[in-house]
C-alpha cells in the first residue's frame, strides 16, 4: 500500500508540474522545470573511504549460498563480527515515507537514479531505523548506530542499523 501511494505521489507530482507550466503559474520561473539536473559527482564512483567507517567493500563480502531450495547469504568473518556492534556508515539516503525528514529509510552505497529501483543488491543497502528523524537530502550522509546482520530476513535484507543518529 505504501508503494502505491509513492506512485501516486510522484504521478501527481508530475502532472501537477505540467499543468502548472501550460497555466503559469505567477511569480515562478517554471523554464527551469525544463532543465536537467546536474549529474550527480558520486553517480560513477564508489564514496571515498573514511576512518572509523565501515566500509561498503567489507559488507559486499558475503556469497550466496544454497540451501535446500532458496538461497541464504553466508557473512565474512569481518561481518559477523560487526554483528550487534555500535558502527559508522556512509552512503545515501533512499526515503521510504514522504517527508522532510525521515525516521525509517534505506542507506545505500550509490545515489538513487529511480525512485522506483534499487541501486545495489542487499549487499550495497542497510536499513535505517533513527532515533530522531534525519532530515533527507542527496549528498553522503554518516551515520551512527547499533549494526545488526540478518542471516534470515523475510524481505531480503542482510543489515539493519537501529538506534541510528546522523553524524
Amino acid at each position: 500500500m505504501r508503494y502505491l501511494s509513492w506512485f501516486i505521489v510522484l504521478l501527481l507530482a508530475g502532472t501537477t508540474a505540467a499543468w502548472a507550466q501550460q497555466k503559469g503559474v505567477p511569480g515562478k520561473d517554471m523554464g527551469a522545470m525544463d532543465k536537467p539536473l546536474p549529474p550527480s559527482p558520486y553517480a560513477d564512483k564508489p564514496l571515498p573511504e573514511m576512518k572509523g567507517v565501515v566500509s561498503w567493500k567489507t559488507l559486499a563480502e558475503v556469497t550466496p549460498v544454497r540451501e535446500k531450495d532458496r538461497f541464504v547469504p553466508q557473512f565474512s568473518k569481518e561481518i559477523n563480527a560487526l554483528d550487534k556492534k555500535e558502527v559508522k556508515l556512509q552512503g545515501f539516503m533512499m526515503p521510504l515515507d514522504m517527508g522532510e525528514k525521515q525516521k525509517r529509510f534505506l542507506l545505500v552505497a550509490m545515489p538513487p537514479s529511480c525512485s522506483f529501483c534499487l541501486p545495489g543488491g542487499p549487499d550495497q543497502l542497510v536499513e535505517v531505523v533513527a532515533k530522531t528523524p534525519v532530515k533527507y537530502g542527496f549528498d553522503p550522509v554518516v551515520i551512527s548506530g547499533k549494526f545488526t546482520v540478518l542471516k534470515d530476513d523475510p524481505m531480503g535484507l542482510y543489515y539493519r542499523l537501529v538506534d541510528a543518529v546522523a553524524q
